[in-house]
């Protein structure tokens, strides 16, 4: 599209105000919030809401960084834009959906699973503050080490939203997903993750997104999401 375009602004938007509203009912009531969606532009709303007086950490499991603005993207998409809208950058009204403003810091923000980035997307989350672990750095440093440094540098927070798109996973693993990525995470690597995550009983919220059925075989990445979701409530193997 050309330079700033958006596509389906104002049907995005207000799907996000609406799952703003549900998410700040389930938080007032000490409820864990989960929040299944169509693509990754949800969090915008549910992270919007977490963040509601509270400062939170997230963590974004997701091959893509979802770090563009309207100028950088290559597609439009406002699912490729949720993080930066998040931080306060973007379109106007995704940044300032429930409240005006950012969300949430870059500090408090951890991704995991990164292996498609857009050029000028890469050049500014090299520069946010975030806490980034691409594909090479679970590779080399092994999902339990990652693990670790991402809850150490959410350790002064007192809650995390976590923020699951399938398409983390290897394709192999989770095929029905529409945007994928080779290179994903293993289902042993996934669960280990929310495994751990779920043990700091601080995860108070979750996104689960990307999920397509027409491309899904034999519902695989609906029964792998389900699983995950299970680790992260403190389902355990013994």
């Amino acid at each position: 599209p050309d330079s700033g375009a958006v596509h389906r602004l104002d049907a995005v938007r207000g799907v996000c105000q609406t799952i703003y509203d549900e998410t700040i009912c389930c938080r007032d009531a000490h409820e864990f919030a989960l929040f299944l969606g169509g693509d990754h532009s949800i969090s915008i709303g549910s992270v919007s809401a977490a963040t509601e007086g509270r400062n939170i950490g997230l963590v974004w499991l997701d091959a893509h960084a979802d770090f563009n603005t309207p100028e950088t993207s290559p597609s439009g998409n406002i699912h490729g834009m949720s993080v930066a809208a998040l931080i306060g950058k973007g379109a106007p009204e995704l940044v300032n959906l429930g409240r005006s403003g950012a969300k949430i810091t870059p500090a408090n923000i951890v991704y995991v699973g990164l292996r498609d980035i857009d050029p000028e997307e890469g050049i500014a989350l090299r520069s946010c503050g975030a806490l980034v672990f691409s594909m090479r750095e679970v590779d080399e440093l092994g999902i339990s080490a990652v693990t670790r440094q991402t809850l150490a540098r959410l350790s002064h927070l007192d809650e995390i939203h976590v923020s699951l798109d399938l398409d983390f996973l290897d394709p192999d693993e989770a095929p029905g997903v529409g945007t994928p990525v080779p290179g994903g995470m293993t289902y042993r690597e996934a669960h280990l993750l929310m495994e751990m995550l779920a043990e700091t009983n601080k995860v108070t919220s979750m996104d689960v997104v990307a999920i397509n059925p027409i491309l899904d075989h034999g519902n695989r990445t609906a029964e792998l999401a389900v699983g995950l979701v299970a680790s992260l409530l403190g389902q355990r193997i013994m």
